[in-house]
């Protein structure tokens, strides 16, 4: 029988190394005479689809064990039955009563992958799609790619043996190769890629390695870097980043990666991200509990520089630059202070209020070097900026602050699409009231409404004329649970969620 695509060929960069992951495969035959099966259900166990042919094909065996063992096919919910009618293994996952969207193909994916992450690893799992088209056969590998992500690059344990593929078996079986390869999986990558980002310890992920991280990673993708050093930044006067970075043996980077996709000299969406390699809060030190997921707090420059390596991997028709801000806060006898009184490149000052509100002042020089670089036609920054947006929308939501409600309204919709849910949060002038200095422009801080004069701050490093959006991701960079396209750990938060905003409302031709 003829199969068509490629396997998911992540490469030694963007993989980790000590998880043997299932390579994606698909073929244009659809239901297999014997090994191992996954496939869907509607709530109730309807007579039409891939349930009811397997169950025809089985003389009614699979209705049978279906109603021994209770199952009805709600969401989420799954049939594991080994040794089932010649078969090595039938997984049945029910996708409950509403219409299946892609959303629920991605947790499909993601929840199969998972399921047989180890078990049966030298069988190939086949998973059925006889209704849907090449699209929904590539949300599927999405998911599946998304949901067998693990990190165990520092484990001692001998690395996993190689695994058969996944193979998604449909009538579309080109087309959702063409869609997979040239498409999707450029975005999985780059999701994964962050994960990796994030998921590294502090000592192995501080500025000078995420920039060669990033550079690895960017090797054979039509992308630009650009990196300052702290000389460079220094005859910049960016105050905001190096005064952040002073107190650590490790010095700041400003990272830019761009990509033309689009006519060269189009503005691009720009992507700005917090790269905090760790926050120890400094002088203005935190507590010790917790603090060892304070490597993630580059969470949003690990998304900002993935997003557009992503765009450049599918080869989106967009012009697009990424920039993250890099720096390690650590107490020690450089390090700044509360009270000090810093400027920033774009000449306006700032008092240090607390030195654990790093992540606002490293983007302020980095939201001013942007502008004057490459006069972009959008800025989205993203931040682990504050716990009040963790207290106001847990785990959730990202809050979002915007001077423009429609430019928000079409990121939340966005982001609805992707599966990353953002909230919009109020940004009033009364904010700005809460920030006022008695001896410099503004205050790094101060008010309860924390989130909100965070966004304020930034706000003031960005033209008046330039549609911008602050995204506060606090809550959304790590995940203690997991869930089937995002195991535990490190979620690789906005990478899907800028990519399907460029695809609703910035690719050329719309």
């Amino acid at each position: 029988m003829q199969r068509f695509g490629l396997a998911l060929a992540i490469s030694l960069v963007l993989a980790t190394p000590a998880h043997a992951r299932r390579a994606i495969e698909f073929d244009a035959a659809t239901l297999p005479e014997s090994g191992v099966l996954a496939l869907t259900v509607a709530e109730g166990l309807p007579e039409h689809g891939d349930f009811a042919r397997l169950d025809a094909h089985v003389q009614g065996a699979l209705r049978r064990a279906a109603m021994a063992a209770g199952f009805k096919g709600t969401r989420g919910s799954k049939l594991d039955l080994p040794g089932f009618a010649g078969y090595e293994r039938v997984l049945v996952v029910g996708t409950g009563k509403d219409a299946v969207d892609t959303l629920m193909l991605r947790d499909v994916g993601g929840s199969v992958a998972q399921h047989f992450l180890t078990d049966n690893a030298d069988q190939p799992v086949n998973l059925l799609l006889s209704e849907g088209d090449g699209q929904s056969a590539a949300q599927l590998a999405f998911g599946a790619a998304l949901g067998q992500y693990r990190f165990n690059k520092f484990k001692s344990a001998p690395p996993a043996q190689a695994q058969a593929p996944l193979v998604i078996r449909t009538a579309a079986a080109q087309a959702a190769a063409d869609s997979w390869n040239g498409d999707w999986r450029a975005v999985a990558e780059a999701t994964n890629f962050a994960r990796d980002l994030v998921t590294e310890p502090a000592n192995v992920i501080y500025p000078e390695t995420f920039v060669e991280r990033v550079r690895e990673a960017a090797r054979d993708l039509p992308v630009t870097l650009e990196v300052l050093d702290v000389a460079a930044m220094q005859r910049l006067g960016m105050g905001g980043i190096l005064s952040v970075g002073q107190g650590s043996a490790r010095p700041p980077r400003l990272l830019l990666v761009r990509y033309q996709g689009a006519t060269e000299g189009e503005a691009p969406v720009a992507f700005v991200g917090k790269g905090i390699t760790f926050d120890t809060g400094g002088i203005s030190i935190k507590g010790n509990d917790g603090m060892w997921k304070m490597k993630y707090d580059m969470a949003g420059a690990a998304a900002s520089v993935a997003t557009v390596l992503g765009l450049a991997g599918r080869r989106a028709p967009v012009n697009a630059v990424a920039v993250a801000a890099l720096a390690e806060n650590m107490p020690s006898g450089t390090a700044d202070r509360p009270g000090d009184v810093i400027r920033t490149a774009s000449g306006k000052t700032f008092e240090v209020m607390s030195t654990d509100a790093e992540g606002r002042m490293v983007l302020t020089d980095a939201l001013w070097y942007v502008q004057r670089q490459d006069k972009p036609r959008v800025i989205i920054d993203i931040a682990t900026l504050t716990g009040s947006i963790v207290t106001a929308l847990g785990n959730d939501f990202a809050g979002i602050f915007s001077r423009d409600d429609a430019l928000a309204a079409r990121l939340s919709a966005s982001g609805a699409r992707a599966g990353e849910r953002t909230w919009q949060m109020p940004l009033i002038e009364s904010y700005k009231e809460a920030l006022a200095s008695p001896i410099a422009d503004l205050r790094n801080g101060g008010g309860r409404a924390g989130a909100g004069t965070a966004a304020w701050f930034l706000s003031e490093w960005v033209g008046r004329e330039t549609p911008w959006i602050h995204v506060d991701m606090a809550g959304m960079a790590w995940n203690d649970n997991g869930n089937a396209t995002s195991p535990a750990g490190a979620t690789g938060y906005g990478v899907r969620l800028f990519d399907q905003f460029v695809r609703d409302h910035y690719q050329t031709g719309q």
